[in-house]
């Protein structure tokens, strides 16, 4: 019998894919220049805010559909939401 991969009911992506898309996000974050994101303590901050919406969805915003693990990162970013959290 062959074994299962386990997979996002929603997306169909299977754990590996989904664990490679997360090394992509995270290597892009690293490379947006520094001057050009927010301190550590604010990312954490926001992306705190963001674990508490309603809106969240693996990652993605609701509102807009981007990674919020990348608006967060961006001194430009900013919470999409109709009411803003940050």
């Amino acid at each position: 019998m062959e074994k299962q991969i386990p997979f996002c009911k929603k997306c169909m992506w299977t754990k590996e894919l989904m664990e490679k898309e997360l090394i992509k996000l995270q290597d892009y974050i690293a490379n947006i220049p520094e001057e050009e994101k927010v301190s550590q303590e604010e990312y954490e901050n926001r992306l705190l805010i963001c674990d508490e919406c309603k809106e969240l969805r693996s990652g993605l915003c609701g509102q807009c559909g981007c990674y919020v693990a990348i608006r967060a990162a961006r001194k430009i970013g900013y919470c999409p939401h109709v009411h803003k959290k940050w």
